[in-house]
């Protein structure tokens, strides 16, 4: 069964970010026919800040880098602070083994209080994807703050980003053959 992973960059609880993540790994779940999970950093913020060699992660960091490895695509959202994403979602991203997931497929998203935040995918997600080696689709998606409602997504146009997303990542998302016809 292939695997999809979402990372929710947020420090906080409840979360817009989480929200997001959660829509876009659903509608790419539907579309591919594949679980997901949710690695969600504020859940496991602790953890991940107290991690400083690589040699001692805590095994909750651990078991969230397990499933990125296992994983066919990665979603990663990030709030948007201060004009970049959280720290310690950098920090998560810092741990991890360059080469463990080169060739998967990518979702970049983002929320933000204004449009002017909206670039940070451009400048700061795709080349962290890129240095992993990540194949980003060429939608992204960004919500700003006020296209939520009690942190659910009430937005068509992003919506239809999300649509438009994960019909790019699941185009180039290989279909598992039969075994009658992988024989």
């Amino acid at each position: 069964m292939r695997r999809i992973v979402g990372i929710s960059g947020s420090i906080g609880n409840p979360s817009r970010t989480r929200a997001l993540v959660e829509n876009i790994l659903i509608k790419t779940a539907q579309k591919t026919h594949s679980k997901y999970d949710l690695i969600d950093i504020a859940e496991i913020a602790v953890e991940v800040g107290s991690a400083i060699s690589f040699d001692r992660i805590p095994a909750v960091v651990q078991e969230a880098y397990r499933k990125l490895y296992d994983a066919d695509i990665i979603v990663i959202a990030t709030p948007v602070y201060k004009a970049s994403y959280t720290g310690l979602l950098k920090h998560f991203f810092d741990l991890i083994d360059p080469k463990r997931l080169t060739g998967k497929i990518a979702i970049l998203a983002a929320t933000g209080g204004s449009d002017q935040h909206a670039l940070i995918l451009e400048s700061h997600l795709r080349p962290l994807a890129s240095f992993f080696g990540l194949i980003t689709v060429p939608t992204a998606i960004y919500a700003r703050d006020s296209e939520f409602v009690d942190y659910q997504l009430n937005s068509d146009a992003i919506s239809n980003r999300i649509n438009s997303a994960v019909e790019q990542a699941a185009g180039l998302f290989p279909l598992e053959q039969p075994a009658a016809l992988a024989a």
